[in-house]
């Protein structure tokens, strides 16, 4: 026992470097021993946290565009459970804990990110048509990620950053020492989740400060349609610290130039304007706000580039794919079943299963389409080959990003389908709304496919560093899945009958407005904005040549302006608490400390909107309409923004290292 506690110190000093030839990667849990790792406790834990990140995440999700990795906050929680239980040798079994529970994240994405289109373009929506997409889609993830495993956690060791399965490892692995972490995000979660339950629930200051808050301001905004906004919740702002400087300056970058270079431009040409231009454009330029401009034009142009950033995606993958399948035929043709065999922590699901697992899923797809969605024999084949080929291509391009970054480009990759489905479906004879409810649970199917590719291989890589039992994470994969649906399918019913999808108050969705967006007028004969989505196709080109990832600068330009920027803001935090030492040391440990406090902001915060959104739906709402859209409301979001933001960098910065660290 003292051994294996002796084991628990730390992860070996090659986790994350090239190993040399001949140099074999040790995992924290020995593969010669057998560890506890599935029972009741750890089933029953990962399920209840898949419900509740299930319910958080889509809420979250639909509010700002973006989806949490619930994975660090679960692994949190967990280990924090077993620090208040006493429970010894918890390392397998929390590990579990959170590949169960991580399937929260990545199915709320498959889900929120297409199906709520069926609302936007009012079409019917049923309960069984949210779950099975998301269900089938999710098994096909699993499925199809599972021959490439080898590859990228394996044969690529120290080759890619895994930076949240990296995050996600360090808070497991310093689990075993004791959870007081666990105490910094609780009550980072508390005091996140209050504030935004505030806004939600009582409206005590506005939601979103904007530069429209004074008169010079107005002026601006109505005369150059230049204008700032800023969402003040914490969850977004931690959202973006976790995402770090990098990437949320991409993001911010992709949106200041369709507000403060697009926007302008096109409205100076609105003087003398007599016709409306653009595709299903009724209005002139001259009676556009700044937001409808955006709405209409740079929107589409967001959309184009983030449909190129998939295509790029799979053509830099193409490789990886060749060599995944080889690994995969060789172990179904029994060449490296021995070696599987011999090492706990090498052996998958066997192929033959995988096979027969796929098989079955294809079937159910195949009924499903067929006697739910469809109701015509060779349009259900088609859409089925739509899905399989498309899954299967973009399986690698989503666990390539992940790996590398840590966020799944899976909205690009689910409009290259939305726009391939549509054109398929129109030549097969099927269009309009019936065309348009197909094309979008089609969209589900596969978006959800590889949201949980993404999603898995950061699991199976934590694994990998600690010495799980793969098998062991795949097996149970498939029931945290079916949890995980049947939870987002209720929650987006709520969702939609609480605050809806379009309208004022409603939740953004902006991911499921741009996927209604590209699909109606392809579906009903309207004219689509082709020019504008070719100029952002050409913008991810150019991006890609200069070496900016085209992918989230295109995000940036069709989420509103308000999600990115307290995006910005949580980057910058993390920079700065990053960077004020000269000891790296204590730099690592206020990160890691913020990262804590970002988590909690987030997860706290979500929890709350649900609550929230639940009690709305019950009709208890305490907010004063008049107050809450008030300017004097909005001065009091910024100011109470900026009282968060300083306790967040406060915070952080009272972390240091461990004393044991060598």
């Amino acid at each position: 026992m003292e051994d294996h506690k002796q084991e628990i110190k730390g992860l070996p000093e090659n986790a994350y470097s090239e190993l040399k030839p001949g140099e074999t990667y040790h995992p924290v849990m020995p593969a010669s021993k057998v560890v506890p790792e599935v029972n009741l406790r750890s089933v029953l834990l990962g399920l209840l946290m898949a419900v509740i990140f299930s319910a958080a995440a889509a809420y979250l999700g639909l509010k700002i565009g973006q989806v949490f990795e619930a994975a660090i906050p679960i692994a949190i929680i967990a280990v924090g459970l077993s620090a208040a239980t006493g429970r010894k040798n918890a390392l397998g079994e929390n590990v579990i804990i959170q590949s169960i529970g991580a399937s929260s994240g990545v199915i709320v994405a498959g889900a929120i990110f297409t199906l709520p289109a069926l609302y936007i373009l009012k079409l019917e929506a049923q309960f069984y048509q949210v779950f099975l997409s998301s269900l089938l889609g999710g098994f096909l993830g699993i499925l199809f990620l599972i021959p490439f495993r080898k590859y990228f956690v394996s044969d690529m060791h120290g080759k890619y950053p895994f930076p949240e399965a990296t995050a996600t490892t360090e808070v497991l692995v310093s689990g075993e020492k004791g959870g007081s972490q666990a105490r910094v995000l609780l009550v980072a979660g508390l005091i996140g989740g209050i504030y935004d339950f505030i806004i939600a629930t009582f409206g005590w200051w506005a939601e979103v400060f904007t530069t429209r808050v004074v008169p010079v301001g107005e002026m601006i905004a109505d005369k150059f349609k230049i204008v700032f906004k800023m969402n003040v919740g914490a969850a977004v702002m931690g959202l973006g610290y976790i995402i770090g400087l990098k990437y949320a300056a991409i993001i911010c970058a992709g949106s200041f130039v369709g507000w403060y270079v697009l926007i302008p431009v096109i409205s100076y040409f609105a003087e003398g304007q007599t016709l409306a231009v653009g595709a299903n454009v009724t209005a002139l330029l001259a009676d556009m706000p700044a937001e409808d401009i955006f709405r209409n034009y740079v929107r589409q142009i967001g959309i184009g580039g983030i449909a190129m950033a998939g295509v790029i995606g799979i053509i830099r993958s193409s490789g990886i794919i060749r060599d995944a399948f080889g690994l995969a035929v060789k172990e179904l043709t029994g060449k490296q079943h021995l070696t599987a065999e011999t090492k706990r922590t090498q052996r998958d699901l066997p192929m033959k299963i995988i096979l027969l697992g796929i098989l079955g899923t294809a079937l159910v797809v195949f009924i499903f389409f067929m006697l739910g969605v469809v109701n015509n024999l060779s349009q259900a084949l088609i859409a089925l080959v739509i899905v399989f080929v498309i899954a299967f291509l973009f399986t690698t391009v989503a666990a390539n990003a992940t790996a590398i970054v840590g966020t799944n480009p899976v909205s690009g990759m689910t409009l290259m389908t939305l726009i391939i489905t549509s054109l398929v479906l129109v030549w097969a004879g099927l269009s309009g709304t019936a065309g348009m409810t197909a094309a979008l649970i089609i969209g589900g199917v596969v978006c959800t496919a590889l949201s949980m590719a993404g999603g898995f291989i950061t699991d199976l890589k934590i694994g990998y560093w600690l010495g799980s039992s793969p098998y062991k994470q795949q097996s149970w994969k498939f029931l945290g899945t079916l949890v995980s649906a049947a939870t987002v399918g209720g929650v987006i019913m709520i969702l939609n009958k609480t605050y809806g999808f379009t309208g004022e108050n409603a939740l953004v969705a902006p991911q499921a407005n741009a996927m209604a967006a590209v699909i109606e007028p392809m579906m009903s004969g309207k004219a689509a904005p082709w020019m504008l989505y070719a100029g952002g196709a050409f913008l991810s080109l150019i991006l890609t040549m200069i070496g900016v990832p085209a992918l989230a600068f295109s995000l940036g330009m069709f989420i509103p302006l308000q999600l990115n920027t307290p995006l910005l803001v949580g980057g910058i935090i993390a920079w700065y608490v990053s960077t004020r030492s000269k000891d790296q040391k204590i730099n690592q440990a206020r990160k890691e400390r913020g990262t804590l406090i970002a988590s909690g902001f987030i997860a706290g915060g979500a929890l709350m909107g649900v609550v929230s959104a639940l009690l709305k739906f019950g009709g208890i709402n305490f907010v004063n309409t008049e107050w809450f859209e008030s300017h004097a409301a909005e001065a009091l979001a910024l100011l109470m923004f900026a009282v968060i933001s300083g306790y967040m960098i406060w915070e952080s910065l009272r972390g240091k290292p461990e004393k044991d660290d060598v």
